[in-house]
Formats: C-alpha cells, sequence, structure tokens
C-alpha cells in the first residue's frame, strides 16, 4: 500500500483489485505471446532464405532422384509406345505374311522357290499337281525334279548364271511315270547388284494343250491325205489290175519256169502294194463309227486270246479293271489287236517275253475314262524314233507299211480318245489308251477328209 492511502486510512477493494490483477497477466501474456511468434516467423524466414541461396547436399539428392525418377517415367512411357507401335507393326507383319501366302496357295499357276544351295524353299499346291509330287518344301531341287530332266537343267542354270527363261517348255517325268509337258518362266532372286540368293521357277500344265495340238496338227494330216488318196486311189487300182491281169497271163500260157517265176513275183509284188493302198484307204478315208456301248473287259479278252493262240512262246496276261466306253466294237478291237500284236513281236525274240494287257478306271468329278495300257519286257522304242511312231508310213520293220499304228491312232482320237507310246524305266515299252468313260451320251467322231468335227 501507498503511504498516501496508509495514512488517509483507506484500503481498495479486493474484487477490483484482483481483476486489474488478471487484466495485467493477460496483457503480459499476449505480449510474450506476440514476440515468441515473431521470433519464430523471423527464424522461420531465414532458414528458408538460407536453403534458397544455398542448397544442402541433402535436397540435392532429393532432386536428383525425382529427376530421375521423371526421366524412368517418361521412358515408361516411351516404351509403352513403342511395344504399342511394335505391335501393330508385327500384326500387319503377319497379315501381310497370311495373305501372300493365302495367293500362292491359290494360285493356278505352280510355284516354286528355290534358295542359293538349292534347296526348295518355297511351295503351292499347284506345283505339286503340275510335277506330280507331294511334300515338295526343304528338299534338294535337282532330286524332287530328276539328276539329268530338262527343268534341273534350266534351274541350274538361272542360279549359276543369273539367266532368265521365259515361257519354256520341257518335258517331265513324274514318279507315277505319266510323262508331261510344263510350260515354265524361271528368274532369279537378287538384291540390288548382288550376287544371285535363289530363283523363282513358275509352272504350267501344258499337257492337255500338247496333246489338243497333237490331235489338230493328225487332223491336218488326215485331211490332207483323205483329200490326196481321193485322186490317187483310183489309178493305182487301175494299174495294179492291170498289172495282176498281164501276170496271171504270162503265168499262164507260158511253160519256160524262169517266165513263170518272174511272173510269180510280179504278182507277188502287186498283192503288196494293193495291201499298202488298202491300208492306206483305211487311213485316209473317215470311218464310219456306230453308236453303241462297248464292253471292253470282252474285247480285251478275245484279243489276248487270239495273241495267246499266235504266239504261244509269249506269256500274255490281262489285270485290272474295264469299263465301258461308246464306239464301234469291232474297231477298237482292230486297234487295241494292233497294239498287242506288235508288242508280242518286241519281246518274242527275247527268252522269258511277256505282254501285259492291265485296265484302269480313273474318275474325276464329272467326267471319267477308261485307261487300257499294253506293255512289254522287248527292247523299247529307239529315242529317235519315239516321236514318229504315229506318223504315217513310218516304221520300223522290214515288211512294214508304217500305217499300223496311224490307223490305230485314228480309230482312237475318232472315238474321243488318245494313244501314246513311252519307253518303262525298267526295260520295254508300253503303249496307253485312254477312251471316254461311256456317261450314256453319243461318241465324237472326227471326218479325216474334211477339217470339221462331227457329234
Amino acid at each position: 500500500m501507498t503511504p498516501a492511502l496508509l495514512q488517509s486510512g483507506v484500503f481498495p477493494n479486493p474484487r477490483a483489485l484482483a481483476v486489474g490483477l488478471v487484466l495485467l497477466l493477460v496483457a503480459v501474456a499476449w505480449l510474450i505471446l506476440s514476440l515468441v511468434r515473431r521470433f519464430f516467423k523471423d527464424t522461420r524466414d531465414a532458414r528458408k532464405n538460407e536453403m534458397n541461396a544455398a542448397p544442402r547436399i541433402e535436397n540435392s539428392a532429393a532432386f536428383m532422384t525425382a529427376s530421375m525418377q521423371g526421366v524412368i517415367q517418361k521412358l515408361r512411357t516411351q516404351e509403352k509406345e513403342l511395344e504399342r507401335l511394335h505391335r501393330i507393326e508385327k500384326e500387319r507383319a503377319e497379315h501381310t505374311e497370311r495373305l501372300s501366302e493365302e495367293v500362292t496357295r491359290n494360285m493356278p499357276a505352280g510355284f516354286l522357290m528355290v534358295n542359293a544351295v538349292g534347296i526348295i524353299s518355297g511351295a503351292n499346291p499347284a506345283a505339286e499337281q503340275a510335277l506330280g509330287i507331294r511334300g515338295l518344301n526343304y528338299r534338294r531341287y535337282s532330286e524332287v525334279l530328276g539328276e539329268n530332266s530338262e527343268l534341273t537343267k534350266l534351274v541350274s542354270e538361272c542360279l549359276g548364271e543369273g539367266k532368265i527363261f521365259r515361257r519354256e517348255q520341257v518335258s517331265h517325268l513324274p514318279p507315277a511315270g505319266d510323262e508331261r509337258r510344263l510350260g515354265v518362266t524361271i528368274s532369279p532372286v537378287r538384291r540390288g547388284n548382288e550376287k544371285v540368293s535363289g530363283t523363282i521357277c513358275l509352272l504350267s500344265d501344258l499337257t492337255e494343250l500338247a496333246a489338243l495340238q497333237e490331235q489338230i496338227e493328225l487332223k491336218k494330216h488326215l485331211a490332207a491325205l483323205g483329200e490326196l488318196s481321193a485322186g490317187i486311189a483310183h489309178e493305182f487300182k487301175n494299174a495294179l489290175a492291170t498289172i495282176s491281169g498281164y501276170a496271171q497271163m504270162i503265168r499262164a500260157e507260158s511253160a519256160d519256169s524262169e517266165i513263170l517265176d518272174h511272173a510269180e513275183r510280179i504278182l507277188e509284188q502287186t498283192r503288196n502294194i494293193t495291201h499298202v493302198v488298202t491300208e492306206f484307204l483305211k487311213y485316209a478315208r473317215p470311218l464310219e463309227i456306230s453308236d453303241e456301248v462297248v464292253e471292253l473287259e470282252g474285247v480285251v479278252e478275245r484279243v489276248v486270246t487270239e495273241i495267246r493262240g499266235a504266239a504261244p512262246n509269249v506269256a500274255v496276261s490281262c489285270e485290272g479293271e474295264f469299263g465301258s466306253a461308246a464306239g464301234d466294237e469291232g474297231l477298237l478291237r482292230q486297234a487295241l489287236l494292233n497294239l498287242a500284236r506288235n508288242a508280242t513281236e518286241a519281246c518274242a525274240e527275247a527268252k522269258g517275253g511277256r505282254v501285259t494287257v492291265r485296265g484302269e478306271i480313273v474318275r474325276g468329278g464329272e467326267t471319267g475314262f477308261q485307261r487300257i495300257t499294253i506293255s512289254d519286257n522287248g527292247p523299247g522304242i529307239a529315242s529317235d524314233a519315239l516321236p514318229n511312231l504315229f506318223h504315217p508310213f513310218f516304221t520300223t520293220k522290214p515288211q512294214g507299211t508304217g500305217l499300223g499304228l496311224a490307223v490305230v491312232q485314228k480309230i482312237i482320237v475318232q472315238h474321243g480318245g488318245q494313244v501314246e507310246a513311252r519307253n518303262q524305266p525298267g526295260g520295254g515299252a508300253a503303249f496307253i489308251v485312254t477312251l471316254p468313260e461311256w456317261r450314256g451320251g453319243g461318241v465324237e467322231a472326227v471326218e479325216s477328209n474334211k477339217d470339221v468335227i462331227q457329234i
């Protein structure tokens, strides 16, 4: 208490004093708190400025870590984008490859791809069908096509010299033995100016087309010979009749043995010439083919029986399946008998001569045909004679007229079929007759002295 209060004897109110003290404490506390807050704020600002001015080692490492994580995240994003693009390109490549395979597989022409070392790296079904060989891939082309075949030589030249062959025609002998004519185009595979890294070969089976061309040529020959025979047949027969008549008169009136011998030789030669003229007229004159169903099994059995009786030293056998054909039974028997007789004569001098007549019915789709193969184990046919066998007046026999096989071909062709000759791999020759299988229709006949076809 102040001395004034004590002297006056007046004391303050305790309640008012307590309120005053409280207000004083509150004011002091607020002042202290303000000072503390200001102190901490100044300290925090100072630290912040210090950090901005000179970052510490710990903050630098954190910054580098954050930067690397950003780079890694960006790389991951780019990697995902690359994977997406790679997947798109892979799908596109697979689609292109599938499309290429589909195009190659469905090509009507045969396709062969041979690499630089001679291995077939690609082939389509058309190539297998044209070559008559299954499973061409990953095999050496010379093994598949034959070491000495024409096609092998062309492929070898293309691989070795880079030579291009366009629209060549070659002969091909598949394992089944049926010779085929193939049209081939062969081209080398190069990358820029580099060496040949392979070859592409396109194949087309021209066998039917070649056979059609041969039939057209035969038809032209028939027409020419028909016109020729019409002019000379009468004169030949008149001349032969006159010569034969005089020879017979000489033989009847002369008693000289030498003159009789000469007259007999004249008669013999006139008979031979008459036979040639008769065969020629058979070949040149149009055949009248009756429209009847011919059971080929019975025809073949009669032919075999006749040949067995004429050549008992040759084993003649008949096997296989025989059907029916439309045409003339007598003419078909004549053609088969001529072929069987030729086969018997070819192997008659050989020990253990054997002739086989084999039948086979081949059906495919709506059409079918009868194949009759007459084979022997004789010496075979000379390579230079093989292309000319069916030409008129070509013969390899000393006493042959050269018209027997020509007449056979004419009969078969006018029945809508074909006949071909070939040598067998094991020796001997084979004549293959192909006739259309009877389907209830007529038979196709070809006029020999007119340039028309009658149905």
